[in-house]
Order: structure tokens, then sequence, then C-alpha cells
């Protein structure tokens, strides 16, 4: 792949509004995975009630709502996030917010054409006045692949130069750039709409078959997945990594099942679950050690999602506002 009129380094992302109320050092934030309801019997949630829940959201001190990209339904996995493709709900979701920042989590950059992608996201962007964070997956579903006519195998280097040309796209006018697996930009066309903001974050969502290293080096942050207890062990590693860049934070998404009874203890692990004083504290806790955003999937829950949302707002959220440095 060749580049050119690229910076493959993150510019300084501190005026980027949503951006740095999402993530800022020695702080933690706390996001919603959509749909944000319970579902923990079926693969497939009810949307019925989705414009009551974000409007609930976005009145919230939650940072970010995150959308997932799940192309098709695969029995084996059971799980079809939101169902609704996440580029064209974030435009939904445009119009029913004000203040919360919109992200994917990921949408599956191997199997899209990262043009059409790159478009998607400034229409987004605009739209969401720059609120969006462009989270940026592998995909985790090999049935999917032949179904694109991709072979899975090519993922890792599809997701890299997927990467590149979306964040050439984005931020340079006129861009130069060839690419093995997607197209070739010659400087003579240049991409409409820009963001509304100097650009739009490139986010990992998990590690999408790449090392550590090239992580550190091309995105401006990192959400990962699995047992939140163990979260914290990553962050030294990556700040070591990440240390010539300055701040590229670290979070992570997690089942998340809050009990009725506020004084139930924590369960970490595959859910976690518990009453809100053990969460407020296990959150603390997450944040000293160097967490920057939780981002919750509600799908285990049996209670309505606009209870759970209220009582975290009045007991949980409130202790987890980021503060941007410039404030």
């Amino acid at each position: 792949m060749n580049v050119r009129n690229q910076d493959t380094r993150s510019h300084d992302l501190a005026d980027h509004d949503a951006f740095s109320r999402t993530f800022q050092p020695d702080q933690l934030s706390i996001g919603f995975i959509a749909p944000a309801c319970g579902y923990p019997d079926s693969p497939f949630p009810s949307l019925s009630d989705q414009a009551e829940i974000v409007q609930s959201l976005d009145r919230s001190d939650a940072a970010a709502l995150w959308l997932r990209d799940v192309p098709f339904y695969d029995p084996s996995f059971g799980d079809t996030g939101q169902v609704l493709d996440p580029l064209v709900y974030a435009g939904w979701l445009a119009a029913l917010t004000q203040r919360i920042a919109i992200g994917t989590a990921g949408f599956v950059a191997p199997l899209r054409e990262p043009v059409i992608t790159a478009k998607q996201i400034t229409t987004a962007d605009q739209l969401l006045g720059g609120r969006f964070l462009a989270g940026m997956a592998s995909g985790d579903r090999p049935t999917e692949y032949p179904a694109f006519g991709v072979d899975f195998g090519t993922r890792v280097e599809r997701y890299r130069e997927a990467v590149a040309l979306i964040k050439t796209l984005t931020s340079v006018s006129f861009p130069r750039l060839k690419t093995e697996h997607f197209g070739h930009l010659r400087g003579d066309i240049d991409l409409v709409p820009k963001p509304a903001a100097s650009r739009v974050p490139l986010i990992a969502i998990g590690r999408a078959g790449q090392s550590l290293e090239w992580l550190a080096e091309h995105v401006d942050a990192w959400i990962w997945h699995g047992d939140a207890q163990r979260m914290p062990e990553v962050v030294p590693h990556w700040r070591e990594m990440t240390a010539a860049r300055g701040f590229v934070p670290f979070g992570y998404g997690a089942m998340f099942d809050l009990d009725s009874n506020a004084d139930a203890p924590l369960q970490t692990g595959r859910v976690l679950r518990g009453g809100r004083h053990a969460l407020k504290q296990f959150l603390a806790q997450q944040r000293d050690a160097g967490i920057n955003h939780v981002a919750l999937n509600l799908k285990p829950t049996r209670r309505p999602a606009l209870e759970v949302i209220a009582e975290l707002q009045e007991h949980v959220l409130p202790e987890f506002v980021v503060e941007p440095a410039s404030s």
C-alpha cells in the first residue's frame, strides 16, 4: 500500500467536543451499546421504544451511544445488536439527539467499501454536528465473509487499508493513496462533505486482528471487550506503547445487568452484574486504574431499560462525567 499526504499518527483532538467529552486522561466516562435495552432470551431486540430510550440517554450524563454492525443473523452467535444498519441509524439519531456522542462499535471495515463508508461517516458527522466517533472492527463472524465474496483470511490487511483510506479521505484534501484490496486515489478528486469538526476520530473496536504495535500507532482510541475485572491489566502496556503520541484512550465494552437490589455484590466475568453501590465503587476503581471509557450492553437485563437508565442517572452516571481540560 502506497500512502502519501497521510499522517498515520493522531492529530490533536482536544478541540473535538464529542471525543474530548468521552475521553480524558485520568477520567472515566460511561457509554451504552445500542439498543440500550434488554433482550436476554432472543437474538432480536424490540425497537418499539428506541426513540424514548435514546432521548433519555441524551438527557443523561452518558457520554456515548455505540452502534453495532451486524449484516446477518447467524444463529451460532445469537445476537443481532440493534439490527439496523449503524450508519443509517446514526442519521436517524441525529434528529433525536443534541448532546450525546454517536459512535460505531464497530462497522465491519473489511466488508465495507471504504470510499462509500467515508462519505457515510462524514455525512453522519455533519448531521450530528461533529458528534460522530468512527469505531472500526474486522468482524468476528466468518460466516458473513462468503456472502460478500471476501476471503476471511484477508481481513487483517483489508482492515489496515480501510483505516488508511477512510482516515485519508476524511482528513486530506485531494489525497493520493493506492491500496491492494480497494481503490486508488490519484489526487484529482476530493471527498464531500468534509467532517463538521476538524476530522472524525477513528477508534479500533477489538483487536481487529492487528498487533498492539499497529493499533498504538494508527488509531485515536482503542475499545476492547472481555472480563471487566482484567481490563486494568492492559493499561500499563498500552500507555507504554502509546507514550510517544501522548494520550491515546483505552476502554472496553461489557455485558451489564443492574440488579434491582442496590446492595447486591458485583459479579464479573462474561456479564458485569450487581447493584448500584458496588457498581459505582467498581467503576471508581477502574477509573483509578486508567480505564477511560466503559460501554454498557444491557442485553442480559430483564428490567425495563428506562428504569435502569433512570437509576443509573440518579446514582451512578453523574460520578463519571468527563471534564475536558479546556473547560
